[in-house]
């Protein structure tokens, strides 16, 4: 029943009364949807569509509190509070708090905002604490073995700010955009995307043979670049931005290593290349 704590999360808080309201408009997920004991996993793009951070979103009594990595903490702050104009919101950095992960059967805390993880049922839950309290007691964990297991993107390295799409890394699947919520900056892209099969590349789980390559490193098939390496785990598992279409199992050089692509269960890909190509008879369908 493994706990860890996340020292690289921190939370930012949006309070006022119109809070809920403003950040409707200019994230990826209903915000309306963040209730007491459930989160919602949302992003921030530009205007072009492309990413600039993604965070849990947990319902306190009078405000909204953020859970996102805690080298954009300020960032987001300073991107949020651009677009207050005339809405009644403030924002802060809650340096008195702390993210709490669990999972494995791990009994999720009472008395503080608490809720599933939402993007995959197997990935546990996500607290919020206080900083200054002693960590519960329980079995440690290594999150970053436990998420890279489940391929779950934790921000950067696994996207890249202003260049990285949020169907590439699995948004659609793991439940962080809502495809009927209205407007939202960034929203035009990511339908296109979806709605005329525009993807290219996928964030996906590889199991690492040999040294584990920085995050970066190209990744080649037969000498053609086929991607790049993004985060890893000395324990042998790792997320790679790969082309499509690849082959699960299949090979591929990345410095030193051997990569071998694991597309989890619930990661929905395109039909493979020969799938694809298939032409049918004159006249005729392929069945």
């Amino acid at each position: 029943m493994p706990l860890s704590l996340l020292p690289h999360r921190a939370v930012v808080e949006l309070t006022g009364e119109d809070r809920t309201s403003f950040l409707q408009g200019l994230v990826s997920n209903d915000v309306t949807q963040a209730a007491p004991g459930r989160a919602i996993w949302a992003a921030l793009l530009t205007p072009q569509g492309k990413w600039l951070a993604d965070f849990f979103i947990f319902a306190g009594a009078d405000s909204l509190l953020l859970d996102v990595a805690a080298d954009q903490a300020a960032m987001l702050v300073q991107r949020l509070s651009r677009f207050r104009l005339r809405s009644r919101v403030a924002l802060a950095v809650r340096e008195d708090l702390a993210l709490l992960a669990g999972w494995g059967g791990a009994a999720m805390p009472q008395g503080v905002p608490a809720a599933p993880d939402p993007r995959r049922p197997e990935a546990g839950w996500r607290a919020l604490l206080p900083a200054a309290a002693p960590p519960p007691p329980g079995e440690a964990g290594d999150y970053a073995l436990h998420r890279l297991a489940l391929g779950l993107p934790d921000g950067a390295p696994d996207l890249e700010a202003e260049k990285s799409t949020l169907l590439e890394a699995g948004f659609d699947e793991l439940s962080g955009v809502s495809w009927s919520k209205g407007c939202y900056m960034g929203q035009e892209l990511t339908a296109r995307t979806k709605y005329r099969g525009l993807l290219k590349r996928r964030l996906v789980p590889v199991a690492v043979e040999g040294p584990l390559p920085a995050p970066g490193t190209p990744i080649l098939r037969d000498g053609a670049e086929a991607g790049e390496m993004r985060s890893g785990h000395p324990a042998g598992l790792g997320l790679a931005l790969l082309r499509l279409p690849f082959t699960a199992g299949e090979a591929l050089a990345c410095g030193e290593a051997l990569l071998r692509p694991r597309p989890p269960e619930w990661m929905r890909l395109p039909e493979t290349a020969p799938q694809a190509t298939t032409q049918a008879p004159q006249g005729g369908t392929v069945s």
